[in-house]
């Protein structure tokens, strides 16, 4: 597959983006209602709600900065409306999405009223929605396409089969010259020497460890020596990870065989060049999902054991399984199901193409069950509380 073709959206910074959406960004939870109503009067652009934006500060204001601004950023968005119930602060989240080129514009409702901001807001999204309709896919190199994985509601099948097919899939992606990302810095304790092992450099070692040192520093301030019953889930353990050692071994599996990560991230920083790279990220799936959506990434696998229904409004996500049982009670989340591997029928090579002929199709225009059953959850990371 080293010179496969997708149909895409080459976006005015260079980056390729496989959806086509005009978001509707609030700044801050006070600016909910406005975006929801100016997503109900223009068809087709998407409003993103989101609890956060009043009162932040430190890290943590630079984080909801970057989330935002990243977000609107994505290749998979055309053009964004932000609203806020202030001007300073709307004002960061439009320059900062203007520096990709893209259309963005920004209104505020103090000395507007709501009504008035959502009447003129409207007539912008209006235009944008008119403007992004006409906009055409063209011929781009699969290796422009960044994907990111985490998994969810893992069990055995996940680390022997589901988990391995991305990281065969990360081995191909690679080996193109693509952009992959993997994460979830909590479910990798217990293998987190493995992983640091898996470095391309000393640099990018040190960079992971850093990372980890400072979730696994938290964990201890907070005096939580026992995460049972968030790590593993009781979900882990029904399917059989009864330690959060067995679920970072199969959680490393994504990675694959020959992948060594070239950096390590913060949350929602985007990556500086191709290969695989390590971004810290909750294990909480919308969290994780949408912190990658605003590094950049455009497509996300997702692999599950028990049955995860996550989505995301602006990165798709395409859900493999290999539990039979999740495949039949649970199919219409399910994209791919790969239990083939376990009965012997089908090959971790064949399963990993088949996932990229997957994302190719994904590419081209096919809705991922994530996006045809309308899961679009968007939730924000805070560190801590406001002030």
């Amino acid at each position: 597959m080293s010179n496969t073709k997708v149909m895409a959206y080459r976006r005015e910074n260079g980056r390729v983006g496989i959806r086509n959406h005009v978001i509707i960004l609030p700044l801050d939870d006070l600016s909910n209602s406005a975006c929801e109503k100016v997503a109900f009067n223009t068809k087709g652009c998407k409003a993103l709600p989101h609890a956060y934006g009043r009162l932040q500060f430190g890290e943590d204001l630079e984080l909801f900065f970057r989330t935002l601004i990243g977000t609107g950023a994505n290749p998979n968005v055309a053009a964004v409306v932000v609203i806020g119930i202030e001007p300073e602060w709307t004002n960061i989240i439009v320059d900062g999405i203007a520096k990709t080129g893209k259309p963005v514009t920004g209104f505020s409702i103090e000395r507007h009223g709501e009504i008035k901001t959502v009447e003129m807001a409207s007539w912008k999204a209006k235009e944008y929605m008119h403007w992004a309709s006409e906009l055409q896919r063209e011929e781009c190199d699969l290796s422009e396409i960044w994907v990111s994985t985490k998994c969810g509601e893992s069990d055995t099948t996940s680390g022997l089969a589901s988990n391995p097919t991305v990281g065969n899939a990360f081995d191909k992606l690679v080996d193109m010259g693509g952009t992959c990302s993997f994460g979830e810095t909590s479910e990798i304790t217990g293998g987190e020497m493995i992983v640091k092992e898996r470095a391309a450099t000393p640099e990018a070692a040190e960079q992971f460890m850093a990372l980890f040192d400072r979730y696994a520093a938290m964990i201890d301030r907070n005096k939580t020596d026992d995460l049972s019953g968030s790590q593993p889930t009781k979900g882990n353990i029904a399917g059989g990870l009864t330690t959060i050692e067995e679920k970072a071994m199969g959680n490393i599996q994504k990675i694959g065989k020959k992948c060594k990560y070239v950096g390590a991230l913060d949350k929602a920083v985007e990556p500086t060049g191709p290969g695989l790279w390590y971004m810290d990220s909750s294990s909480a799936a919308a969290e994780a999902v949408t912190l990658w959506a605003a590094a950049g990434f455009v497509a996300h696998f997702f692999p599950t054991g028990q049955g995860n229904i996550i989505g995301n409004p602006i990165e798709p996500v395409i859900k493999l399984t290999a539990n039979p049982r999740t495949a039949g009670d649970m199919s219409e989340h399910i994209d791919f199901d790969c239990s083939a591997i376990l009965r012997g029928e089908m090959t971790l090579d064949e399963s990993g193409d088949i996932l990229l002929e997957m994302l190719v199709r994904t590419c081209n225009g096919r809705l991922t069950a994530q996006e045809v059953l309308g899961h679009e959850e968007y939730v924000l990371t805070k560190l801590y509380e406001s002030a």
